[in-house]
């Protein structure tokens, strides 16, 4: 390519960016003077791509606004962003296309590349692997979205047609303050006209979105995806578990996420011999390290969450090696010493016979409870 051609198409790349540029600028850009600038806009407008002249003081060159440029004109950093940004969006559960849509693109994006920059990167998308699988999508239409994130930057009222997970279907008015991905959907939160009240709305299940007149303001200080969270954790699955544990909200959050629980701190504590109470067979096996921590003393938090089943809540309860107190249901409480026999049995087990032992035992306790804990996490999250 000889260097005329590639001052034009490096100036058509500069005018990509946006915004009006002067001539001055353009022409120190570019290494060459202003009339030579001015011979290169005429070679583009030649070509029919729409370069717009800005009058006055600050004037320049901009291009069209809306205008979309036949040749994509990437670097290989760029290029790779692209690529790899609709894969792992893709992966995430990001992306609000179709897998073709998301292909298609991909497709796009790989046939203007040069070609020794396509065959690297083709080479890395072959042979990338994810330690993440792949989450699961439910893809809300295109025109919701980009309706309800305008609405949300504008703050203006959107009339919703919605189905709830009931298979009920409404027609309300919804003040947008924000708008969430999460765990694979994507998620709108704000003041409802049915309610009344703050709720958060799945997008998949937006049928149909107007922009309507007027103007509302948010409430100071509102965190759309922690209100989403909180939502989820608030899903009234069959059982609602509350809990006392023995730790500050931070220590809890490590390890019990927004979506999976709420935790508050409380300013009254437990007595000390609930607190032994609580440990029960499953302290045993907690190892000294809990008891040290409840002697040293310490604040105590409220959990509550909510689950289709308990079986699964004893395994998130050892995972948080906290001491806690078991408030309700008392069916968790057979849950709890269930789980901690499996426990000291496998702790127990020496070598000779751990491989029938550890089998049986094991089995039942990793099968039964992460089954649970993924599968009812998993739907009260999403």
């Amino acid at each position: 390519m000889n260097r005329p051609t590639a001052r034009v198409l490096a100036l058509l790349e500069i005018l990509q960016a946006g915004g009006t540029r002067t001539v001055a600028d353009l022409a120190d850009r570019l290494g060459v003077d202003e009339r030579t600038v001015r011979r290169y806009v005429g070679h583009l407008i030649d070509l029919d791509i729409p370069v717009r002249s800005v009058r006055g003081r600050y004037g320049g060159y901009r291009l069209a606004p809306g205008f979309r440029m036949p040749p994509l004109m990437l670097t290989d950093e760029e290029a790779l962003a692209v690529l790899l940004g609709l894969v792992a969006g893709r992966r995430a559960g990001l992306v609000t296309t179709s897998v073709a849509a998301a292909e298609s693109a991909a497709a796009k994006v790989r046939r203007v590349l040069p070609e020794a920059l396509g065959r690297r990167l083709d080479a890395l998308l072959a042979t990338a692997d994810f330690t993440a699988p792949a989450r699961p999508m439910a893809v809300p239409e295109t025109s919701v979205l980009l309706m309800l994130a305008e609405a949300a930057r504008n703050r203006r009222p959107v009339a919703i047609g919605y189905t709830a997970w009931k298979g009920r279907r409404s027609e309300r008015t919804v003040h947008p303050y924000g708008i969430v991905a999460h765990s694979g959907r994507w998620y709108v939160t704000g003041a409802d006209s049915d309610s009344g009240e703050v709720r958060t709305f799945r997008l998949d299940r937006i049928e149909t979105a107007t922009a309507l007149p007027g103007s509302f303001d948010v409430p100071e200080g509102f965190d759309p995806a922690g209100r989403v969270l909180s939502g989820l954790a608030g899903v009234p699955y069959l059982h609602e578990v509350s809990l006392r544990v023995q730790g500050t909200v931070e220590q809890v959050r490590h390890r019990l996420p927004p979506g999976l629980a709420t935790v508050r701190e409380l300013t009254d504590t437990p007595a000390r011999d609930a607190g032994a109470e609580a440990g029960g067979e499953l302290a045993k096996t907690a190892g000294p390290s809990a008891a040290a921590r409840e002697e040293e003393g310490g604040g105590w938090v409220r959990v509550r969450l909510r689950a289709e089943r308990l079986e699964w809540v004893p395994s998130v309860l050892a995972w948080l090696d906290l001491p806690f107190v078991i408030e309700y249901p008392d069916a968790l409480r057979d849950h709890v010493h269930t789980l901690a026999r499996r426990l000291a049995t496998c702790a127990d087990a020496v070598a000779d016979t751990a491989e029938g032992t550890v089998a049986d035992t094991a089995e039942g306790t990793v099968a039964d409870t992460a089954e649970g804990t993924v599968a009812d996490t998993a739907e009260g999250t999403e």
